[in-house]
This record gives structure tokens, sequence and C-alpha cells, in this order.
């Protein structure tokens, strides 16, 4: 089965995903050709009496060990600065960036996952408490060691990214090589706060894509991609109030015409326009249903005839 250039989004393995569910939604993405896991040391605390998170972490860990080879054939995703640390409310008292808690956070989610290696290492949100130089030095430090493949940025903006980049090449260090940030087919209006956004610096904006399309080292990893079901829920999952502007109703005209012609779905639509897009981005999609994963599977092998990507593109 060929790969799919689609990431399984895992944070709610373990909590309102149980584990049998998760695990057959694990075994079918692999199945179908799926490689890419994403997950992070602070799933989902929010959902989990404890107020801690690791549960998505472990849930793939008791998979891979009950699923001999399944390791080689995956590759981990996982992020650490935004566990709850310590008393006092989140995000105030999240663990952070230094150096410590880079490696403390490794090392846990090494264990929780039951590997020596995690494949893709993100900066899961800023932490302008923490010199920059210890923060990339401490990411570095991980990949020099081999506990870490490649570093990454989520949630940041593209200054601090690249200020850091500079550091890391200038003292030899594994540089930042991949962003993750919010990104869709519908855009909010720029400067117009979306509620239950946490994450100040969360989007693809046209710097994110000026930058990547300059880098071409640096990847792209969006989630939210289908905005929590807005496309195939749009009367369950109504959209925030940011939305509401001239070019949401247009792009779903767009949107609608498209899916249309082709005989596919929103969602799909979405996923092939993320996929072939300026710059080429690999969505990360959550799900908690056999459906939904085989639609997000088929919407990213979907390639998108010029002429309705042309149309896609044109509505601004």
């Amino acid at each position: 089965m060929p790969e799919v250039n689609l990431v399984l989004g895992t944070l709610s393995f373990g909590t309102t995903v149980d584990v049998d569910t998760s695990f057959d939604l694990l075994d079918r993405f692999v199945d179908a050709g799926g490689t890419l896991l994403d997950t992070a040391d602070c799933y989902a605390f929010w959902d989990d009496p404890s107020g801690r998170g690791g549960q998505s972490e472990e849930v793939l860990g008791r998979w891979l060990a009950a699923r001999p080879g399944r390791r080689e054939r995956v590759y981990l995703s996982s992020k650490v600065g935004a566990e709850p640390g310590g008393p006092g409310d989140w995000p105030a008292n999240r663990q952070g960036l230094s150096a410590a808690a880079v490696r403390a956070g490794a090392e846990g989610s090494l264990r929780r996952l039951g590997t020596d290696r995690i494949d893709l290492y993100w900066a899961h949100m800023e932490d302008r408490s923490v010199d920059l130089a210890e923060t990339a030095e401490g990411f570095g430090a991980l990949v020099a060691e081999g506990v870490v493949g490649r570093v990454g940025c989520s949630n940041h903006p593209v200054w601090r990214v690249e200020r850091a980049r500079q550091i890391a090449r200038r003292n030899g260090w594994a540089g930042f090589s991949a962003l993750q940030l919010r990104h869709s087919y519908l855009q909010p209006r720029p400067g117009i706060p979306v509620s239950g956004v946490n994450h100040r610096f969360a989007w693809v904006t046209d710097e994110v894509v000026d930058y990547v399309d300059s880098e071409p080292e640096l990847d792209l990893w969006v989630y939210t991609a289908l905005l929590n079901g807005f496309y195939g829920r749009p009367e369950e999952r109504p959209l925030p109030g940011a939305y509401d502007h001239p070019g949401t109703p247009r792009r779903l005209a767009a949107l609608d015409k498209v899916a249309g012609e082709l005989g596919v779905s929103r969602n799909q639509v979405v996923l092939a326009w993320l996929i072939g897009g300026r710059p080429g981005a690999t969505p990360i999609v959550g799900v908690s249903r056999p459906e939904q994963l085989d639609e997000a599977l088929a919407g990213a092998r979907l390639r998108l005839p010029d002429e309705h990507r042309g149309l896609l593109d044109g509505i601004l």
C-alpha cells in the first residue's frame, strides 16, 4: 500500500476515544498506508480527571507493544512545553521550554511510547521566560544523542523560529526543520480572536507561506484542517464568530461546486487542497470512527484537477 501524506492525530486517544477504538483506528491507518502519528505529552489533560496529560502517548505505547514490527513502519511525532507542570492555572503553570524541561519531557514521552526514539519532536508553544539559545541547545542535544530525529516548532511566530534556527546554525546544533500551525480552506477574519484558540501565533499566514516557500528544508504540518467537523456537520459544529465575514460564503460556494463536480465530500476537497497547495502542507486529522478515517484517507489521495484548484484558489 503506497504511503499517504496524512498525519493521524491521536489527541483524544485514551480519553474521549477508548483504547479498543484507538487500536482499531491505528491498525486501519497503518494498513491503509499511513505512517505519520502525532501526539504530545500534554494530550489530553483537559479531558482527564487527573488534570495531567500522557494518555495519548500511553495508548500509542501500548499499541506498539502489542503490534511487533509496527514501530519500524510508523513515524512518531510528539511535543513538549504545554503539559501542566505544577500548581496554578494553565497556561501559566505549563512545563515550558527550559533545557531541563525539554529533556525531562522527552524522557517521559519515550517511556510512555515504549521506544528509544522520537522521530519528530516539537516545541509545543512559546516560552519567552527562557532564553531562546537555551531552548535551541536543549533540542539540539537530543538530536545529537540520537533520541530525537528532527525538531520542529508548533505555534511560534516566524521571527522566533528563524532566530532559533540561526542560533542553532551558528553553534552547529540541529535546528528546527518543521512548523506546525492551524490551517484550513476557510479562514477567520485577520486580527479577530477565535474562541477556543489558546495559542497566540497559531495560524498559517502569508508570511508563513512565504517563509516555507523560501526554505526548502522546512516542512509544514497543519492542524484543525477540517475545522473540528464543520465541513461535514455544520449544524452540529458551527464556526466561531471570527469566520463570519464575506469570504466564508464565497469559499463555501466554491468548495461545494468542486465537491459536487468531483463527487466527493467537502472534507476530501479540503485535504486535497492543503496537500497540493502552496506550500504543500501535511494535514493532521483526528478521528474517532472508522468512517471518518476512511474519508480522510480518500481525501489525502485525491488530486484536484487544475481547473478545480484554480476555482478554489481564486476565491478571495
